[in-house]
């Protein structure tokens, strides 16, 4: 059988580093086309991906609409909706890189348009499928915490200079600043593993000089199962912190370190080589209550799993990897914590 052949707009990071390497790494999926209005961009694409149409816009895809059985938006964020909307209208299913949409509402509407044209449609939560995450997920599924009641989550960068890019651009419709962009990932993380949230309160903040959206964030969330989750993201976290924290009533887990697919992608590692997605042992957690603790190995990560599922369901072989309404809730959750850090007060949802 032909692979599944795949149309990618945007080829920046999200486009280079994640989208173009794990769909050519995909038995069954091929690059086809590649968007970029970016010569640099255009002739890296090129050399990248040889066997694809390097294309300049979004019309000269469409174009070829007929050529392609799947499409990726990978594009500031703003373009996200307008370019699912067309390629649903155009009969493609899609994948939508995080953040999903500039509000739940208007994730919601690509959502309906995709289940009224009957295409398939997913989000890019690639850190579904993190090392870190998996273990934590392993460690739940033991039971040995207990009963939990706090999970915390740290994902912290150090720039100290706001960069000038769409990320950090005032524009609302922009959809910038931390909450958006690694706020995207922890809070979809904590609903995927706790549920359904109740309360939100939020300290949203901007702490470099000259910065136009938000760059250091504190979130609490009250799920309605009871557990709180308490979730940080900061642009000026110049040390190293746990990157998890779960508390039962029974012991801790913690670990610290972040998971490597990303840079081992832009090393040039693809699924398959040796040591692919295989944190240092130094990296592993441990769990226990004071010093009778035990290291609990870090899972091996499977952002492989994303596209591979992709195709399984564009072949009627199984589900898409990301149910968008996940996405629709988690923006809701960033919505409320904008509005929490604004008023200053905890929201109900």
């Amino acid at each position: 059988m032909a692979d599944l052949r795949v149309g990618i707009f945007g080829y920046g990071t999200g486009g280079r580093v994640f989208h173009a390497p794990l769909v050519d790494a995909t038995p069954g999926l091929t690059p086809a086309a590649i968007v970029t209005s970016n010569p640099d961009r255009a002739g890296q694409a090129s050399a990248d991906h040889p066997a694809a149409d390097v294309l300049p816009d979004a019309d000269a895809l469409f174009a070829k609409a007929g050529e392609l059985d799947l499409v990726v938006v990978s594009t500031p964020n703003r373009t996200h909706v307008p370019l699912a909307l067309q390629a649903i209208e155009a009969g493609l299913s899609v994948v939508v890189d995080k953040p999903f949409a500039p509000t739940a509402a208007e994730a919601a509407k690509v959502v309906e348009a995709a289940k009224a044209k009957g295409v398939g449609l997913t989000v890019f939560q690639n850190r579904r499928f993190d090392s870190d995450f998996l273990t934590v997920r392993k460690v739940l599924e033991t039971g040995r915490l207990g009963d939990v009641f706090r999970f915390e989550s740290r994902y912290d960068r150090w720039v100290p200079k706001p960069r000038d890019n769409w990320r950090e651009f005032g524009d609302p419709a922009e959809a910038g600043g931390l909450l958006y962009d690694l706020g995207a990932h922890i809070v979809d993380q904590a609903l995927q593993l706790f549920g359904p949230v109740a309360e939100v309160y939020a300290e949203v903040d901007r702490r470099r000089a000259g910065v136009s959206v938000d760059d250091d964030a504190f979130v609490a969330l009250r799920h309605t199962n009871g557990v709180r989750s308490h979730l940080w993201a900061s642009a000026l976290a110049g040390t190293r912190n746990p990157r998890f924290r779960v508390l039962g009533d029974k012991a801790t887990f913690t670990k610290y370190g972040l998971d490597v697919q990303e840079p081992q992608i832009k090393d040039g590692l693809r699924p398959g080589d040796p040591g692919w997605a295989v944190e240092p042992p130094s990296d592993a957690g441990v769990l226990g209550v004071n010093d009778d603790v035990e290291t609990v190995p870090t899972e091996v990560g499977r952002y492989e799993d994303f596209y591979a599922q992709v195709r399984d369901a564009l072949l009627g072989k199984g589900d898409f990897p990301v149910d968008p309404a996940s996405a629709v809730e988690a923006l809701r959750v960033i919505e409320a914590a904008h509005l929490s850090g604004a008023e200053r007060r905890v929201v109900t949802l």
